[in-house]
């Protein structure tokens, strides 16, 4: 993989010397907070991994056929979950694999999708400088909206806010018509009554209730206790008894955030709010890198704009800032499916940087490969 020395000089090895703290403390709070759930744990760390090293070397800047077949693929999965979903917490979000005890949830692939589809999008219909134009936006949001009400109908408000975020928040960074812009926050301000009332269900409107009441619900209510009772410097395992005594609810994913503050305190908290700020800039910068890059202005727009998004309001809804909506803090909570979503996400950013220049990925040869196991042994030769 690192032989040739254009790769290594590329590979940005900042971003996985801030995810490993960030993986390491949730493994470290998994085990302590139920050892069962550490090996099922470890399995999704390792696979997660092992897929990213194969996604490493797709050459996606080769690609176009296969990226449109992958993100219709994953609509016809989203449709399919209607009919063979399974049920899980209330919702019917997953399907489960064959002769395995684990499923997926296609709202999170689909994320990956729509990432490389607008990225192939607008690298083959550039804005000009301006900005999109109202044809064009509608065209290109086409791919957002769509998947944003098929999620929304599951219903999954969390994760189908986040696709609409990441999706508009890149086209917002790449750039429309600020005339289109105006346009959506009027529309938006003078309709917000109308969806409220008409375009939400009545539990999504219970937890706006449970926001906006005096009182917090009492998952709300356990968390702020238990973020409190960590103080400056966090409790011992044996005396952060919100979590050991199992007042605090979903401590292992939802909540994991609240877990970790009663065990390190305000400066824990800190500390990793900063590592995932500094990793969330970091990965934001590269969009400034190469303005005419823009596959990779989109790839990076998406996954900083997605970290942002998971990690700001997982953070505000275990201290009663935001609903409680079940957007799990990335890769910190516990889950394989979200894991797996940003490992791979990283994976083609690193892909699109390290091999940015002229190498042999990215010429036309590498269509002679026959197989990816054939491309990855000639990379790696």
């Amino acid at each position: 993989m690192f032989s040739n020395r254009r790769i290594l000089a590329h590979f940005d090895f900042l971003i996985p010397l801030l995810i490993f703290p960030i993986v390491g403390i949730s493994v470290f709070l998994i085990y302590e907070l139920g050892s069962s759930l550490i090996y099922k744990q470890f399995v999704y760390i390792g696979g997660s991994f092992v897929v990213a090293y194969i996604v490493f070397f797709i050459p996606f800047r080769r690609l176009s056929k296969s990226i449109y077949f992958f993100y219709w693929l994953c609509m016809i999965l989203l449709v399919l979950v209607e009919f063979i979903g399974t049920k899980k917490l209330g919702a019917q979000r997953w399907i489960e694999i064959p002769f395995t005890s684990f499923s997926i949830q296609p709202s999170e692939t689909l994320k990956i999708a729509l990432m490389l589809m607008l990225a192939l999008v607008i690298r083959q219909n550039p804005p000009p400088k301006d900005g999109y134009d109202w044809r064009e936006f509608l065209r290109i949001s086409s791919f957002i909206l769509v998947p944003f009400f098929i999620i929304l109908q599951q219903p999954d408000l969390g994760t189908a806010l986040t696709v609409l975020f990441m999706g508009f928040g890149a086209l917002f960074l790449i750039g429309v018509n600020k005339k289109i812009w105006i346009t959506l926050v009027l529309v938006f301000s003078i309709t917000s009554p109308l969806i409220y009332q008409y375009g939400i269900r009545d539990y999504q409107k219970k937890r706006i209730h449970d926001f906006l009441s005096e009182k917090p619900s009492h998952q709300v209510t356990q968390s702020i206790i238990a973020i409190g009772a960590g103080g400056l410097r966090g409790k011992e395992k044996d005396k952060a008894t919100q979590s050991q005594l199992k007042f605090l609810p979903i401590a292992t994913s939802d909540f994991i955030f609240a877990y970790f503050m009663e065990r390190f305190g305000f400066i824990g908290g800190i500390t990793l709010i900063s590592i995932y700020m500094l990793l969330i800039f970091h990965i934001l910068s590269y969009t400034l890198l190469n303005l005419k890059d823009y596959f990779l202005r989109v790839v990076a727009s998406c996954v900083g704009i997605l970290l942002f998004v998971y990690m700001s309001v997982n953070i505000a809804m275990t201290v009663g800032f935001a609903p409680v909506v079940g957007l799990p803090l990335p890769l910190f909570s516990y889950g394989g499916t979200s894991f797996l979503t940003f490992i791979v996400m990283l994976a083609i950013l690193e892909n699109l940087l390290a091999f940015r220049f002229d190498l042999k990925y990215n010429t036309r040869s590498s269509k002679k490969f026959g197989s990816l196991a054939q491309l990855v042994r000639a990379l790696g030769s």
